[in-house]
């Protein structure tokens, strides 16, 4: 801890203050009610998981990569799960609230664990944020099919209507009709031109998503119990669906759509990558749980693994049957799963579909919502957030301001903001956590004096020969790439979009031989090194956002939350 911008936090001192329970400067208790089991958590997981991605993202992945984007479920599973054993390990070793943060701050130090817990508020913000979005679409559609019509500037952002109108304007002039453009424009154009106006500025605001969150958070506002009960309940009906949907699903199925198997080959398949691993964010959100579990060392791995496992088979099914029932050519639409069963005339089951979205997203969101403020609370009880964020409600024994904090954190740009422009950035915040992680595992300290031995750990497998093996095959794979970083010919334009990937590629070349010389444990940095390239997926502008981000979270902590560090004040003493 001689740098103090890299001191880290002993884990023994995190499980003692876990385990005493905490007091905040006005005497409340900061201990949370322990009531989740295995069973619990693992629908915890599914909760978070399928959701907005299944019913809704997989359309477009579909599209992009054809019926191949089963395969890259599959590459984005095993990265997720290369990532989760990371996590389990964590939570074996220091199973309290926090998630990454928790872990970074006792395996990189301060400063890192800071980046990370603002990183985490990014991905569970604007996650959230697209999850109520995509709630509101399927809310209004089932609505619709009741034959309950909402005025469309009620139920559009603010920014989507402006652009429709500008879409449909343009064609408009240009002699097309209005009925040639997508429905989604035609929406937004009726309501930029039904909203009600003061001055120039039309009030149009996406109603449900506000709504929505709003119950959410009251939910999660009012205990653990209540919010166990409620994902349960979410989690067993959008199964039952599930599997109906894919059991009759592969009755219309016409082998004659799965090929070509991968129509725009594997880079085709690659653009899908944003959006199928949106799906999968999440079953990190179980991990912030860990002090509200009866035995965290235990159920928390579990919970992990076997929800990753039941969502991955459910993926590969739901994407198999997609692009089996109808042309991958056909499904950029918003409901996919909708539209395959109304394509081949069972409207009655895309009455039910859509109800089911409806729950799935809510669950999601619900999880989310229950995630975000142990986050901000860990932050706090170190002291790099203010006190308030830790405060514990001393009824419903959850963090109270927090909760609150956070659903007016997502409601209100959830009233103006599009799907489109959130995804991405969730999701490169979402493989920035599992890349830290990864990584922490790496550096985690060997068991000290008294801490017990972890219920869990990963299984080590020398990566000094595997590692620099698999560096030559993908150099032999992919030269073309390689040699592509050297030319300089298409300007900065073209240059900007390869530095991901020229950054990935440093990594593995300094993954390679620390693997070699330092013996490294396989798992971890495969997971490391699948999630850095997952990013370099996502493209310039989303990391140049992310940037940003990152930018804005250092300038607090260097203003605030390192002059106010809890940890700080041991080390000068």
């Amino acid at each position: 801890m001689s740098n103090p911008l890299f001191r880290k936090k002993n884990i023994s001192t995190i499980l003692a203050d876990a385990e005493a329970g905490l007091s905040d400067a006005e005497g409340h208790s900061t201990s949370l009610k322990k009531v989740l089991g295995v069973r619990d958590l693992t629908f915890m997981g599914i909760a978070a998981v399928v959701g907005a991605g299944i019913f809704s993202t997989i359309g477009n992945a579909s599209f992009q990569g054809g019926p191949g984007v089963s395969i890259l479920f599959i590459l984005t599973a095993v990265c997720c799960g290369f990532s989760a054993l990371c996590y389990a390990e964590f939570a074996s070793r220091i199973p309290v609230s926090g998630s990454a943060y928790t872990y970074a701050y006792a395996s990189f130090g301060e400063l890192i664990a800071w980046i990370i817990g603002w990183d985490l508020l990014m991905e569970y913000a604007i996650g959230n944020i697209a999850v109520a979005i995509s709630w509101s679409q399927y809310f209004v559609n089932l609505l619709e099919g009741l034959h309950i019509h909402v005025p469309a500037f009620l139920t559009t952002d603010y920014l989507s209507a402006s652009r429709g109108f500008k879409e449909a304007t343009t064609a408009l002039a240009h002699g097309d009709a209005l009925t040639s453009l997508s429905q989604t424009v035609q929406s937004s154009y009726q309501a930029w031109l039904q909203a009600p106006r003061i001055g120039n500025f039309r009030l149009i605001a996406d109603i449900p998503a506000l709504a929505i969150v709003f119950l959410i958070t009251w939910l999660v506002y009012v205990g653990i119990r209540e919010t166990r009960k409620a994902t349960n309940m979410m989690v067993i009906l959008k199964l039952i669906v599930l599997v109906a949907v894919i059991a009759v699903g592969f009755f219309y199925v016409a082998p004659a759509n799965w090929s070509p198997f991968l129509p725009n080959g594997f880079g085709g398949m690659m653009k899908g990558v944003s959006a199928v691993f949106f799906a999968y964010i999440g079953f990190d959100a179980i991990s912030t749980t860990a002090e509200e579990c009866k035995n965290p060392q235990r159920d928390l791995p579990r919970g992990m693994i076997y929800s990753l496992i039941i969502c991955t088979v459910l993926y590969i099914l739901v994407a198999l049957v997609l692009t089996g029932m109808v042309s991958y050519k056909d499904l950029q639409v918003g409901d996919p799963l909708a539209f395959v069963f109304k394509r081949v005339g069972l409207n009655e089951i895309s009455y039910i579909i859509s109800f089911s979205a409806v729950i799935a997203t809510a669950s999601v969101l619900l999880v989310f919502q229950m995630g975000q403020p142990r986050i901000w609370m860990s932050m706090s009880r170190d002291g790099l957030l203010p006190k308030v964020f830790s405060r514990i409600h001393p009824k419903y024994k959850t963090p109270s301001f927090a909760t609150m904090v956070t659903g007016f954190f997502v409601a209100i740009p959830a009233l103006f903001l599009n799907l489109t422009e959130v995804t991405d950035l969730t999701s490169i915040g979402t493989l920035f956590a599992f890349v830290l992680v990864c990584g922490g595992v790496l550096l985690l300290p060997k068991l000290g004096e008294g801490e017990q031995k972890p219920k869990f750990k990963i299984p080590y497998i020398n990566a000094q020969w595997i590692v620099p093996t698999l560096f030559v095959v993908g150099v032999v794979f992919f030269w073309k790439n390689f040699l592509g970083l050297f030319d300089l010919g298409g300007g900065w334009t073209v240059f900007r979009d390869k530095l991901p990937f020229f950054l990935f590629v440093i990594l593995a070349i300094g993954l390679t031989i620390t693997s070699f010389i330092k013996k490294l444990s396989l798992i971890p940095v495969l997971g490391l090194a699948s999630c850095f390239y997952l990013m370099t997926e996502l493209g310039y502008t989303n990391w140049l956002r992310f940037i940003i981000w990152l930018v804005i979270g250092l300038v607090i902590y260097f203003l605030y939350s390192r002059h106010h560090s809890k940890l700080r004040d041991v080390v000068d003493k």
